[in-house]
């Protein structure tokens, strides 16, 4: 694959994941939060387990006969929990946000992720990423209304959702030692679908009815935004940079605020535009700093 190509590739998983919060949102006309993360999952799961099968026998064509990777249960079942949190926190947090709220607070796992390096393997930060994390901080809290309106309390669960997607994305890091990344991500969303469904089976009603009115919703996120989108991630990266590549990705927040405006006609307040402004230029700061780190390391 060209570079251009992947690079057009990355931006179409930007678009897709962009558009896939309108329909989380409008599958909480149907169903609860747990019951459509559990659906779209198993979904997920089931898209990939050929997938993943085909690449284990391709695996294990070239390749000595040997036991599977070791850690890749342990893989799958802590991406599988953060992965669950995250997407746990982001669906309920829909459930009173707007699409652009969340998709602009979502994206803050950039910043996030650089700032639990520090916490968890004491990496400290560059002093860019102090004034990425001052930017969305502020943009969070201009997003959420400032002082002039009571903070949402959905703003806040997509606030938190972003934490446990920084997390996923570090343990996912630790997997590519492993060289299996669609059992890798079989495997966690088969652990979503699972702690999805105890906590509908404990906390909401679930209904064929409810379910096959939230099918679109789940047809998309489940296929093309979970199994397909990450099929393609794997296959994109391979051919572009993982620091271009997340600045591509950012593009997720304008897609979806585009969305949002268009499907539920979300407006910003003039607050509101400056904090979505402060957190896209946190991101991008983020993402700047990688790409000349990169480039020091390499001259």
């Amino acid at each position: 694959m060209a570079r251009i190509l992947a690079d057009l590739v990355i931006l179409l998983l930007a678009l897709i994941w962009g558009v896939a919060f309108v329909f989380q949102k409008w599958a909480m006309e149907a169903v609860g939060p747990f019951t459509f993360v559990a659906a779209r999952s198993l979904l997920a799961a089931m898209a990939l387990a050929p997938l993943a099968l085909l690449e284990a026998r391709r695996r294990a064509a070239v390749s000595a006969p040997r036991r599977d990777s070791p850690g890749l249960g342990s893989i799958m079942a802590m991406a599988g929990l953060a992965f669950f949190l995250g997407g746990a926190f982001q669906q309920v947090g829909l459930v009173t946000a707007t699409v652009t709220n969340v998709g602009f607070l979502t994206a803050l796992y950039i910043v996030f992720v650089p700032l639990l390096l520090w916490l968890l393997r004491g990496e400290r930060p560059h002093r860019m990423i102090w004034l990425a994390v001052s930017l969305s901080l502020a943009g969070a809290w201009l997003l959420g209304g400032g002082l002039l309106a009571t903070p949402s309390i959905g703003d806040l669960l997509a606030l938190i959702s972003a934490v446990f997607w920084a997390a996923h994305i570090l343990i996912v890091s630790k997997a590519a030692r492993l060289e299996r990344p669609l059992a890798i991500t079989c495997g966690q969303f088969a652990v979503v679908a699972a702690l999805a469904l105890v906590a509908a089976l404990a906390v909401e009603t679930i209904s064929l009815d409810a379910l096959q009115r939230a099918l679109p919703s789940i047809l998309y996120t489940g296929l093309l935004s979970s199994a397909v989108a990450f099929t393609l991630m794997v296959v994109a990266l391979r051919h572009t940079p993982p620091a271009d590549a997340a600045i591509l990705m950012s593009a997720e927040t304008v897609f979806a605020a585009a969305a949002g405006a268009y499907f539920f006609a979300d407006r910003l307040t003039a607050s509101g535009l400056v904090g979505a402004a402060a957190i896209l230029a946190a991101i991008l700061i983020v993402q700047l700093n990688a790409v000349l780190q990169m480039r020091a390391r390499a001259s």
